[in-house]
């Protein structure tokens, strides 16, 4: 029997991948969701954005040109109609559940090195488990009693910028660095009982280093999910480094919670709460170890960025500044008063902060879910079963369709204070999720943001550096 030969086999796979790319694009059962038909063929274009992290900024473009509901790939749809999607995708309703649940996408939640899912990755079953334990690390009463942590820390970081200044009225700070400084230690003290030191040494630990890289390894190891057959090509294009480090810091968490573990203290950090209701429906050792990894990029970087955009926002606004600085400081006497309580009453605090992370969301393109086997209705659409979906928060935030000038920085959208933003569509904004499997540490994140915006702008007047 004649064998093919590299030509027509060649031919053959072109001619498979064209009939693939235009059932996708005229065929599929997502044929009728609005979208460019390259996207629909194929999850090329996808990869390109991925690739040079331009992705929420091409599905912000694809959102204003299509509408609330684009599908960006061909068993992919993303949805800025905040307003039905969120309760849709992520909520409990009537009658969800007789289509099942809609499960985390795996090509999004990469297992961790160790191969256990953390709490983020974990099934329905694990996370409920997990999250009964690990919610008493969380709760109102842990954060009070993890507040002089986090004012150790907020405190030492004023201190470091006034050192900055060498006792001059002026001095020129980057402030993205020394704002990850503060919320790698915090967190890193908060999950393991000690920070990495960073203020302390005003340099970065090295494996705070190793966690940036760590979060550029999450794209490549999706895509290579998404592309099995060319994984070798996308192992050519990955960095190597950021998958080496990845692992290393994996092990260096290992190595930190052996040590937690080991000590015997009633220290309210996570792993103290965590010790401290552990029974045998807890956690295992691989669990703790994956949800710490979790806990540790989740908490700091994110925190950090949205810090250093809003303070950006802050200084292109002199006005925005000015009220923010007058509320500060006509409300605290002296630097000893600002307090989690206290900083918690402050309304144009409370703008700013719902605004910076409107303009700075912790996941700019959205948490993936996969629709049931039955299909399901999402924001008006039947979407068939296997489809991964979610609301994609930088563009629903920075959509025309969902807020005024969305693309300006404007806290006063927030206090109902102006008749222009009646007509604003807050219930869009979720920055930490939605529904059962929110962020757990969204108390925590909201604490330590005002707590260092108070402290920072009560101390010192701003402007951009030249």
């Amino acid at each position: 029997m004649p064998l093919l030969s590299e030509s027509s086999s060649s031919q053959l796979s072109i001619l498979y991948c064209i009939g693939v790319g235009l059932y996708n694009a005229f065929l599929h059962p997502l044929r009728y969701i609005p979208g460019p038909k390259l996207a629909a063929a194929s999850r090329l274009i996808w990869a390109k954005h991925q690739r040079n992290g331009t992705l929420s900024k091409y599905v912000t473009q694809l959102h204003e040109k299509y509408g609330e509901v684009v599908r960006l790939a061909p068993n992919e749809v993303s949805f800025t109609s905040g307003e039905t999607a969120w309760q849709d995708i992520y909520g409990l309703r009537v009658g969800k559940c007789d289509h099942g649940a809609y499960l985390k996408d795996p090509n999004w939640f990469p297992l961790p090195p160790n191969g256990v899912n953390s709490i983020i990755g974990a099934n329905e079953a694990d996370h409920a488990r997990m999250r009964r334990l690990v919610s008493h690390a969380f709760s109102e009463k842990a954060l009070r009693s993890q507040e002089y942590i986090i004012q150790l820390y907020v405190d030492l970081l004023v201190q470091r910028l006034h050192e900055q200044i060498h006792g001059n009225t002026i001095g020129v700070v980057d402030m993205v660095k020394w704002y990850n400084f503060t919320t790698f230690d915090v967190i890193a003290d908060l999950t393991f009982g000690e920070s990495f030191h960073c203020l302390r040494d005003k340099t970065y630990h090295p494996w705070v280093s190793m966690a940036f890289q760590t979060i550029k390894s999450y794209g490549f190891i999706s895509m290579k999910r998404y592309f099995p057959i060319w994984a070798q090509i996308v192992k050519l294009l990955e960095p190597k480094a950021a998958l080496r480090l990845r692992r290393e810091f994996f092990r260096f968490v290992d190595s930190k919670v052996a040590w937690r573990m080991s000590m015997e203290t009633t220290r309210p950090d996570f792993m103290g709460f965590i010790m401290r209701h552990q029974d045998e429906k807890g956690m295992t050792v691989k669990e703790i170890e994956s949800s710490l990894n979790s806990f540790m990029v989740a908490g700091s970087e994110t925190s950090a960025t949205m810090l250093s955009g809003t303070t950006m926002m802050l200084i292109q606004h002199p006005d925005k500044m000015r009220r923010l600085v007058d509320e500060i400081r006509s409300h605290f006497g002296k630097h000893s008063d600002i307090t989690l309580e206290e900083v918690f009453k402050l309304p144009y605090l409370d703008a700013v902060f719902r605004e910076g992370l409107r303009m700075y969301p912790p996941v700019p393109t959205g948490f993936a879910r996969v629709v049931p086997p039955g299909g399901d209705q999402i924001s008006g659409y039947w979407i068939p079963g296997q489809t991964s979906v979610y609301v994609s928060q930088f563009p629903a935030n920075h959509s025309s369709r969902n807020f005024t000038e969305p693309n300006s920085f404007i806290p006063e959208r927030w206090l109902g204070e102006d008749a222009r933003f009646t007509g604003d569509k807050f219930s869009v904004w979720n920055p930490f999720s939605f529904g059962p499997r929110n962020c757990i540490g969204k108390n925590l994140a909201a604490a330590e943001i005002r707590l260092v915006l108070s402290k920072v702008f009560w101390n010192f007047d701003m402007e951009l550096g030249t």
